[in-house]
């Protein structure tokens, strides 16, 4: 019996001694006592951020300093017209820089090597003062590696890079322009309830081509701000080779993506937001990156290692990328300069990070039900690298700007993720509820409408982790994507295209599609979460699924567009979806039912739920 009463002990000693590193891991005890077997775990994740911190502090003057990597590295023009340029390339023999400013000469501006993998170069100016590299010159990096050959990479900081014509690869061009836009108008305080409106700006338009940042500033923003949106995600702006990717394989992490406008439209659509009262956030990608090396960032410095995991851990088997060295120094230094760099040189307001799920576990979620036993949210299968990366963005965001709001995309429901960092949590303020789309998916898919439980859906509804804020969505872009089916389609289908006119009467699929759409968004806006997210055209019962041009659609944009006429024609049943959107939205604005507390809904409640009769 000694043994027993030992570890009693031991565990006794550990949880007080995690007590009295962690400022406030009480209060998250208190909040779920099952992860007092964990208090050990949460400590050492505190510990080692709070360590991450401290080194940050000793060899780089703190994370404020560390964070402004942008203002040495790529290239910049200094005050007296010279140019300073800066990498870090540790597996390279040699680097130079090249371009239109020197006849494309590989060799005749050689960087200097530094400590630590570093290269610097500095050109003084011309006679007349002005920087040799002018503002538009296209621009390569030449590295030279240990067996000898010459290599032209993209600047992993290039801020601007732009195809042309028919050319496969993007070329780095110096964005330095005389009269940068200035913003005009202040950040909107942080929504006490957080209605989201999911965008992507080259299929905004209901023409078949990519849409531009100016067309989206003139003509989706008056849209959003009617239906009573106050926030917007853009999806697809940090630059990605491959359009059809959906943004989701950057190559270049600091350039805004070029397809749609220069910097200075996108500047100016954000602050156009900010001036309606609308929050806007970046979808933001570090949980991997394109394998493209001679437009990205893979094998930059001619290794597979540099910014990346050598071997099989640097490579993503199931998105064929590369994966992060998050306890790399420079990788570090990169990631959270590219965090600050998006929050200051554009104004964007925060961030829904993609593929969380995939940073914190190092089987990516692959394989894994994440049945809600906490043990598969500790221990060995945990890449902590990671994990405390995510809570060093975190800290940094909202230490920058307070009111900076930071969404999970995460399935596997990581315990504390949504709480403070002096919690021992990783400080996200909100996770998506990935659940609730699912279950209406299943819902039609599988049972008839009378068989619908009512209990069971309120159950998804509110089933999520106490004081941890959630993201409640019918279905975003995800269920909008070729080989799915919105919502809408699922439940009117064909009859979309030749029973939507008002002339004609109502058919029976048509009705119950409508009421239903209505009811679904209604219920998961109530009782989902602590924030909404509808993805674009999503509101009005987009009658076509998303489609980007590739090969297997013959390069066609028939599919990657949004038809907002149909909304907008009086003739058109649609009006009335986008409606209740709107008036939806509106009524939330008053009532606030998002900001409201959690609370519990007796099984009565969803017995009455269940006898109620849908209005026509």
């Amino acid at each position: 019996m000694a043994a027993p009463a030992a570890q009693e002990e031991s565990s006794e000693v550990a949880l007080a001694a995690a007590l009295a590193d962690v400022p406030e891991l009480a209060r998250l005890l208190e909040t779920d006592p099952y992860l007092k077997p964990f208090a050990s775990d949460l400590q050492r994740r505190y510990k080692q951020f709070t360590g991450t911190l401290d080194n940050i502090r000793e060899n780089e003057g703190g994370i404020d300093k560390f964070s402004k990597g942008y203002e040495s590295f790529g290239i910049h023009r200094c005050a007296d017209g010279s140019v300073y340029c800066k990498e870090w390339a540790p597996g390279a023999e040699g680097v130079f820089l090249t371009g239109d400013f020197n006849g494309w000469n590989p060799f005749s501006y050689p960087y200097k090597k530094l400590d630590f993998g570093k290269w610097e170069l500095y050109i003084p100016p011309k006679q007349d003062k002005s920087a040799i590299v002018p503002h538009g010159s296209k621009l390569k990096v030449v590295i030279t590696n240990k067996s000898g050959e010459i290599l032209y990479r993209i600047s992993p900081w290039a801020k601007y890079v732009a195809r042309e014509g028919d050319n496969v690869n993007y070329d780095w061009i110096h964005w330095d322009p005389e009269h940068p836009y200035k913003c005009k108008h202040v950040r909107p305080k942080k929504p006490r309830s957080l209605r989201i409106y999911e965008s992507h700006v080259g299929i905004s338009s209901h023409e078949g081509k990519v849409a531009s940042y100016k067309h989206f500033t003139y003509n989706v923003l008056p849209r959003i701000k009617d239906l009573g949106y106050n926030c917007i995600q853009l999806m697809a702006i940090m630059e990605h080779a491959y359009y059809a990717s959906f943004g989701y394989q950057i190559t270049s992490f600091f350039a805004a993506s070029s397809r749609f406008g220069t910097p200075e439209d996108l500047k100016e659509l954000v602050d156009t937001a900010h001036s309606m009262g609308i929050t806007v956030l970046l979808d933001v990608v570090h949980s991997h990156a394109s394998k493209n090396s001679e437009d990205g960032l893979n094998m930059f410095d001619g290794t597979d290692s540099c910014y990346f995991h050598s071997g099989p851990r640097g490579n993503h088997d199931l998105w064929d990328s590369r994966l992060f060295a998050y306890s790399n120094w420079e990788v570090l230094r990169f990631l959270l300069s590219n965090i600050r760099w998006w929050l200051e040189e554009y104004a964007f307001d925060g961030f829904r990070f993609d593929g969380v799920t995939s940073m914190l576990y190092h089987h990516h979620g692959m394989g894994e039900g994440f049945s809600g036993d906490y043990h598969a949210y500790f221990g060995l299968q945990v890449d902590e690298d990671a994990l405390i990366y995510l809570m060093l963005a975190n800290h940094l965001a909202h230490t920058l700007y307070p009111d900076s709001v930071t969404i999970a995309e995460d399935v596997s429901g990581m315990p504390a993720l949504c709480c403070p960092i002096s919690q021992g949590g990783v400080g996200f303020d909100y996770r998506l509820a990935m659940a609730i789309p699912d279950k209406w998916i299943q819902l039609l898919k599988e049972f008839k409408d009378e068989d619908w439980n009512m209990g069971n859906i309120v159950h998804t509804l509110t089933n999520r982790r106490y004081l941890e804020k959630c993201i409640a969505y019918a279905e975003s872009h995800d269920q909008a994507l070729v080989g799915d089916k919105t919502l809408a389609f699922w439940m009117m289908d064909a009859e979309m295209y030749t029973n939507m006119s008002v002339l004609s009467p109502f058919t029976p699929v048509i009705d119950r599609g409508i009421q239903l759409h209505k009811m679904i968004r209604l219920i998961t806006h109530g009782l989902g979460g602590e924030g909404y997210l509808n993805f674009m055209g999503n509101e009005f019962g987009h009658p076509e699924w998303l489609d980007f041009p590739r090969k297997g659609n013959n390069e066609s944009y028939h599919y990657a567009r949004r038809q907002f006429h149909l909304a907008d024609d009086d003739l058109l049943r649609y009006k009335f979806l986008k409606n209740f959107d709107r008036d939806m939205n509106k009524l939330e604005e008053r009532c606030g039912w998002l900001a409201a507390p959690q609370v519990y809904i007796p099984s009565r409640v969803a017995l009455i739920l269940q006898n109620v009769d849908l209005p026509n």
